[in-house]
């Protein structure tokens, strides 16, 4: 009788012992499904806070930072956007993309651009989309202008004695090649395109910065300013950072001083992983568009 009693005692043990690590496991699984099925319960992106959108690296088009972007002018817990920048430019079409994201957004709540350490090119072309571009003293800022680049090596694949065979419709098609000298009228039609993507490049910071005549030609002459000659030339609005902007949209824009500020990515990258997805590979194999990119020199 003692026996049988014994045994149970240890039968109801152990099934509460498994009882016990199967709930654990099911907690578990529960808390697991909701991180990723509903992320905003966890990181407080539910709750009404700042967005904060990290431009950084080289700047190429891509669909999934415009979407997000998008998504984020549909956001009801998204207040406010900071458009955090660490970016010497990218390509022309993928500055052009962001920075049409970029209004659409500031046509829905307010768009605060961010200069860090550097944000010239294009990167400063996606500042200006905001309603206001804040920089530190020491920023740089600017190099507002295009180009593109081509290497070139015919002289030392002449050297070697290595030729290319070419069959081509027009003498301008595939210019300029790495294999040949540019023409003078390859250069001239370059020159032209590259004329055109600056005037579009200019006209917005003439817009969006209020300048015109002396004022917006000394500062789209392709030079680089830090963040106090910015100030002084209209090409920012203040110096200072997020502390700074969350004061501003506190007393312009009455929204809560005390609102979080959070990251957004896309997919679970940062968006400034998925905008620079290309900024390994030499631009003139994956050039997208025309470049709008600072290229500090050593020399």
């Amino acid at each position: 009788m003692t026996g049988g009693t014994e045994d149970l005692l240890t039968d109801r043990r152990l099934l509460r012992r498994r009882l016990t690590r199967w709930r654990v496991l099911a907690l578990l699984a529960l808390l697991a499904l909701g991180a990723y099925a509903l992320p905003g319960v966890f990181d407080g992106s539910l709750r009404p806070h700042i967005a904060r959108v990290t431009v950084e690296g080289v700047i190429v088009s891509s669909d999934k930072a415009i979407a997000l972007v998008d998504r984020l002018a549909d956001d009801d817990s998204v207040q406010a956007v900071i458009v955090s920048i660490d970016s010497p430019g990218g390509t022309t079409v993928g500055g052009e993309a962001l920075y049409q994201a970029l209004r659409r957004l500031s046509a829905k709540k307010p768009v605060v651009a961010s200069i860090r350490t550097l944000g010239t090119s294009a990167a400063y072309l996606i500042a200006t989309a905001g309603d206001r571009i804040y920089a530190y003293e020491t920023s740089l800022t600017g190099s507002i202008g295009v180009l593109i680049q081509a290497p070139e090596f015919s002289k030392l694949m002449a050297e070697i004695g290595i030729g290319v065979n070419e069959v081509k419709s027009a003498p301008l098609k595939a210019s300029p090649s790495p294999f040949e000298a540019m023409s003078p009228d390859a250069r001239a039609a370059l020159q032209s395109v590259i004329d055109d993507s600056f005037a579009w490049f200019r006209a917005i910071v003439g817009e969006r910065r209020g300048l015109a005549g002396d004022g917006l030609a000394l500062v789209t002459d392709g030079r680089i300013f830090t963040g106090r000659q910015a100030l002084a030339l209209k090409l920012v609005d203040a110096l200072g950072a997020e502390p700074e902007i969350k004061v501003w949209l506190a007393e312009a824009k009455g929204l809560p001083a005390d609102l979080p500020i959070i990251d957004v990515e896309v997919d679970g990258s940062p968006l400034s992983a998925v905008l620079s997805g290309k900024a390994f590979v030499p631009k003139w194999l994956t050039l997208d568009g025309l470049t709008s990119v600072w290229h500090p020199r050593l020399d």
